[in-house]
């Protein structure tokens, strides 16, 4: 039967809804449009004209990696609320961070953070469930608590010592300070987490880590707004293999971890290191706290141990180094308390606290630059709510950027783009401190920040105290990438002994 024939049998209705069909997907993407930009409950709320029909808009910009300065572009144009997706709300208003973020809050995690934590039960991070999320943080909250750092603090300083050596061997060259410095944060992680440095320094290389790390950043970075495809890819893995990098912080990189923590059991330590604690624990409740759920605990610190802590000691460095008058004023007080008997070395983390300009550079260059570029993501809880006073239903994904909210001029004054630390020396810096983001707020905030402000607290004197550091080339800037994380590139120095 010839295709003529065929169609002579054809129904005439057929003919006609194949012709009315184009029309009628017409109308259906017209009415979409209209409804997205007129009716929607979030109509109302500024933004891009692409990010209230699609997500491909907010997609396309985690896959760019350049959603920290998109995200302070737009809230300069738009004011308080941008809407970056259909259901989706970025939000500045100070008032709202302590009710998306503060204690007994109902918003809960958006399901971005589902591509983080994959099949696992036991992650902190990712897990959208508070009272789940409760019960495993006071499980392990005194292994990361302040009162633990003293036991960890010897190991930070061996660590130091190996840093400081490494640098004497580079003298008068230039040296990659911001591969360096992440090279010293992994070998932290590995001594106090496994009793043993992972060997990076002395190597002077990271043996393919800080690839896998950065691919598992940047994937989940634009699949986590997507996740149904990162569930899609999980189904189907078997059948045409892996094809996304968040697979790493499941499989190659907790790999990684397994063996570092059977080769800890075998040659034992002879000091309380966190894998020591976490084993205490599983040996007091080990139902909560099994096998698997201490090689999450012992991963997640592989993982954003050392790239937190690097990404802000560099910052550290680099606007120091392009802020002379910075640089001399903190070398005066690390000269001033060395010469008064009342600096160690490496420094002691009491006497890093009692040095008031050395506190203010920190917490200025982690303002300029917060090692997290996005959106922290929640949804809004039954009922909905009113922020900057517009009504965002229940289900409304929320979320405040650190890059934003570091640069409100009604916090840290109008100078937001200058590094300057003196504004944290003032005595009514409250709300500075208040809406510091660098590690998060609230219930939620980073459990590690305490080991990520030790390590900077000892490096950064013991480092400026044995060596004057310039610029390679400092009319250079350095380049970044916002992959959840704001990775930078171009500290290269040159390094003179001073003692």
């Amino acid at each position: 039967m010839n295709m003529a024939r065929i169609l002579d049998l054809w129904p005439p209705s057929l003919f006609q809804a194949l012709n009315i069909l184009p029309a009628a997907l017409l109308a259906l993407s017209i009415g979409y449009v209209i409804y997205q930009r007129f009716f929607h409950p979030l109509a109302s709320v500024p933004g891009p004209f692409w990010a209230s029909l699609s997500r491909l808009w907010i997609t396309k910009h985690s896959w760019d990696g350049d959603m920290s300065k998109t995200m302070i572009a737009l809230h300069k144009k738009y004011g308080d609320l941008v809407r970056t997706g259909p259901n989706e709300v970025s939000i500045a208003d100070l008032a709202a961070i302590k009710t998306i973020y503060g204690a007994g809050t109902r918003f809960r995690k958006s399901d971005w953070y589902s591509v983080w934590q994959g099949h696992r039960k036991f992650d902190l991070f990712p897990e959208r469930d508070e009272k789940i999320h409760g019960e495993q943080r006071r499980l392990v909250s005194k292994t990361y608590s302040m009162a633990a750092l003293k036991e960890y603090e010897p190991y930070v300083d061996d660590a130091v010592n190996v840093f400081l050596d490494h640098m004497s061997e580079r003298q008068n060259r230039v040296v990659d300070m911001g591969y360096w410095v992440q090279l010293f944060a992994f070998d932290v992680i590995g001594e106090v987490t496994f009793s043993k440095r992972f060997g990076f320094m002395d190597a002077a290389a990271d043996g393919g880590a800080f690839a896998q790390i950065e691919g598992a950043l940047k994937s989940a970075a634009w699949i986590g707004q997507v996740p149904a495809l990162y569930w899609i890819h999980d189904a189907l893995m078997p059948y045409i293999g892996n094809h996304l990098g968040i697979t790493a912080r499941h499989g190659s990189l907790r790999d990684f971890t397994v063996k570092e923590i059977a080769a800890r059991q075998d040659r034992g330590s002879d000091h309380q290191d966190i894998l020591a604690k976490l084993k205490a624990t599983q040996k007091e409740k080990p139902v909560e706290m099994n096998e698997q759920n201490v090689a999450s605990m012992a991963t997640s610190n592989v993982m954003a141990g050392s790239d937190t802590t690097a990404i802000s000691t560099r910052a550290i460095i680099y606007y120091l180094l392009k802020n002379p008058q910075c640089k001399r004023r903190l070398v005066e007080e690390i000269d001033t308390l060395h010469s008064q008997g009342k600096l160690s070395d490496p420094v002691k983390l009491s006497e890093a606290d009692a040095m008031p300009y050395l506190q203010a550079v920190m917490y200025e260059a982690l303002r300029l630059h917060p090692a997290v570029g996005m959106s922290l993501p929640r949804t809004t809880p039954q009922g909905g709510a009113t922020m900057a006073g517009q009504y965002l239903p229940a289900g409304t994904v929320v979320g405040v950027n650190p890059w934003v909210v570091h640069r409100c001029k009604e916090v840290y004054g109008d100078d937001i783009e200058s590094f300057r630390p003196e504004r944290w020396m003032t005595e009514d810096n409250g709300d500075m401190h208040r809406f510091f983001f660098a590690f998060g707020s609230g219930a939620r905030m980073c459990l590690g920040r305490n080991i990520s402000w030790m390590e900077m607290s000892k490096l950064i004197p013991s480092l400026f105290w044995h060596y004057n550091m310039e610029l390679s080339e400092p009319e250079k800037e350095w380049t970044m990438n916002c992959w959840w994380f704001v990775m930078q590139r171009g500290v290269n120095v040159r390094l003179t002994k001073r003692h």
